[in-house]
C-alpha cells in the first residue's frame, strides 16, 4: 500500500523537479546568469536539480513496479506500449524514460561525444517533459481529479509555456 503513495509522489515530485530543470534549460544557461547568479551557480543549480529530478523519478519507477496492484513488469519501463495494463499512458511513461536515459547518456559521455552531439541529444529533454506530462496525466486516475493535483499540472503547464513564449519572443541566449 505504501508503494503506491510513494509512486504517486514521486511521480509528481518530478513532475515538479522536471519542470524546474526544463526551465532553465528554456531560459539558457548564459541568459539565466545574473551578477548575484553567474553562470556556473545557474548551470549548477540545473545539474543538481536534474539529478534530483532522475532521482524521484527512479523512485516512481521503483515503486510502481514493486507495488503489484496492477501489472507493471520491468520490460514495460523501458520498452513502450508493449505493457498489458495501460498500454498506451504506460507506453508514454516508457518513452519518457527511454528520452530521460538517453539525456543522462549522453551527458555523462559528453567529453567523449562531442558537444554537438551532445546538445542534439539534450534536445530530448524538450519532448521527454510533454510526453511524462501526458503519461501522468492520463495514467494519473482518480489523483487528476483532485483539485491540488489538477492545479500543480496546469502551474508546471503554465511555466514552460511562459518559458517557450519568452524564450521565442527574447530570442536564444548568446
Amino acid at each position: 500500500m505504501w508503494t503506491w503513495y510513494a509512486s504517486r509522489a514521486a511521480g509528481l515530485v518530478s513532475m515538479v523537479l522536471l519542470t524546474g530543470s526544463l526551465l532553465l534549460g528554456i531560459g539558457g544557461i548564459t541568459r539565466a546568469a545574473t551578477a548575484r547568479w553567474p553562470r556556473f551557480a545557474v548551470q549548477r543549480l540545473h545539474r543538481n536539480l536534474s539529478l534530483l529530478a532522475v532521482s524521484f523519478v527512479v523512485l516512481h519507477v521503483l515503486t510502481a513496479v514493486l507495488d503489484g496492484y496492477v501489472p507493471i513488469a520491468w520490460l514495460d519501463v523501458l520498452l513502450p506500449f508493449a505493457s498489458a495494463y495501460e498500454p498506451f499512458w504506460l507506453g508514454l511513461g516508457a518513452v519518457a524514460l527511454d528520452l530521460l536515459l538517453a539525456v543522462i547518456l549522453t551527458s555523462l559521455l559528453r567529453a567523449r561525444i562531442g558537444l554537438r552531439t551532445w546538445r542534439a541529444v539534450h534536445w530530448a529533454a524538450y519532448a521527454c517533459w510533454p510526453v511524462a506530462v501526458l503519461h501522468g496525466v492520463g495514467l494519473g486516475g482518480t489523483d487528476t481529479t483532485t483539485w491540488w493535483v489538477l492545479a500543480l499540472i496546469l502551474a508546471c503547464v503554465t511555466a514552460v509555456g511562459v518559458g517557450l513564449v519568452r524564450r521565442a519572443t527574447v530570442g536564444a541566449p548568446r
